[in-house]
């Protein structure tokens, strides 16, 4: 990587604004999962032992440029104070009089949290004067939410036009790291597996990885598209009528390539999309009128996860069923498992956020994998090989 981060700045005594992805599940205005506060914490603690100013902003939520109570971050702050171990002051606003007081108070070693930058429709708007703004606050700028990175919102890529240096904090530097290594330097063989519902979603990704990997596989919803491109009955499976062209060329664009493109060979099908109703595995070229396929099956299983084993770098972005259903959940509880004991022989696993997080956190194997994405939508767009506008603003070495 060669923007500058955190370990290229000195910060004691200076004002330090830090962009975090402080946006975690709330419920009864409490923080439920604050794995993304617990990501953060790394470069905080940097900021705060070398003597600097920690001033830290975030969305939450969606908001609409309005301030709504539920959408406070005021409970981010106090269970970011108990993960510290040190109290962590709050700003009732991110500009304006409540944020220039809040960070004038701050002395070395303290770190403030600002109010949702969302309260303001500036900030999606990406807006100079409010950019301007929040510059003020600072002398340096970090940013640790890769899970913002693929937006040119105004903290995390406006800001940038009006405080220097602007440098990676440790989050993002892992997070670019690994999946920068992933794409531009793997150790092979190199293998990517894509699920998730929809085709669409992922056709730049599957386009991007084409040039890149020695397999891959395709699960989920998405895979009864391609299904269907070949020809095959795929009952009421999941399917992407308008894409069935675009999975027929990806297809032929495959059988080109010295690559391996595997899709399941059997899944399970429910006669409705519900945990209790009754199901049956079958082979992909038997689903019936009336069935839908919710589930790799137990060949497919095997097949992936033998991949799997042989493989020295995995990409996973995307379940293999309905996960959130217990009983449509084994595909891919099976490939995370897959995932977890790869690892532990020397094999470099990255889970791509989003759903692919969600399921592997379900499954209790997040710490048995080398890397869990914090952002979704950033790690996708990443893996499509494009320019992420929050990465592309840093100051270059």
């Amino acid at each position: 990587m060669n923007k500058m981060t955190i370990d290229d700045i000195q910060v004691k005594s200076k004002r330090v604004l830090v962009r975090v992805d402080f946006n975690v599940p709330m419920e009864n205005g409490m923080v439920t999962d604050d794995t993304r506060i617990v990501e953060s914490l790394p470069t905080i603690k940097k900021i705060l032992a070398d003597g600097g100013r920690a001033i830290l902003m975030s969305h939450l939520g969606r908001p609409k440029g309005k301030p709504k109570p539920e959408f406070s971050l005021a409970p981010v702050a106090k269970r970011t104070s108990e993960l510290l171990g040190i109290g962590v002051k709050f700003a009732s606003d991110c500009i304006g009089e409540p944020a220039k007081e809040a960070v004038a108070s701050l002395k070395d070693g303290e770190c403030l949290l600002l109010e949702n930058l969302r309260y303001h429709n500036e900030e999606e708007a990406n807006d100079e004067n409010f950019a301007k703004e929040l510059a003020s606050l600072g002398d340096v700028y970090v940013n640790d939410a890769f899970g913002s990175a693929h937006r040119a919102h105004a903290s995390t890529e406006g800001v940038t036009r009006f405080i220097k240096p602007a440098v990676a904090g440790y989050l993002m530097k892992k997070e670019l790291d690994y999946l920068g290594k992933a794409l531009e330097n793997p150790v092979r063989p190199f293998t990517a597996i894509l699920g998730g519902a929809k085709v669409s979603g992922k056709i730049d990704v599957i386009q991007n990885l084409l040039n890149r990997v020695d397999t891959l596989i395709v699960g989920g919803g998405m895979a009864y598209t391609f299904y269907k491109a070949k020809g095959l009955e795929i009952g009421d499976s999941l399917l992407e009528q308008d894409k069935i062209d675009l999975a027929k060329s990806l297809l032929e664009e495959v059988s080109k390539r010295n690559i391996k493109f595997l899709l399941p060979v059997d899944c399970v099908v429910a006669d409705k999309f519900d945990n209790a109703a009754q199901k049956k595995t079958v082979k992909v070229d038997n689903i019936e009128p009336g069935w839908q396929g919710l589930d790799i099956g137990p060949e497919t299983v095997k097949l992936f996860t033998d991949v799997i084993a042989a493989s020295k770098t995995i990409v996973w972005n995307g379940p293999m069923g309905v996960f959130e259903m217990e009983n449509f959940a084994v595909g891919t509880n099976a490939v995370a498992t897959a995932l977890a004991s790869v690892t532990k022989t020397g094999a470099v696993t990255i889970i791509g956020g989003g759903d692919s997080a969600a399921a592997i956190a379900k499954a209790g194997l997040e710490k048995a994998v080398s890397h869990v994405s914090t952002g979704g939508g950033a790690s996708l767009e990443f893996l499509e090989g494009k320019i992420l506008p929050g990465v592309a603003a840093l100051t270059n070495r």
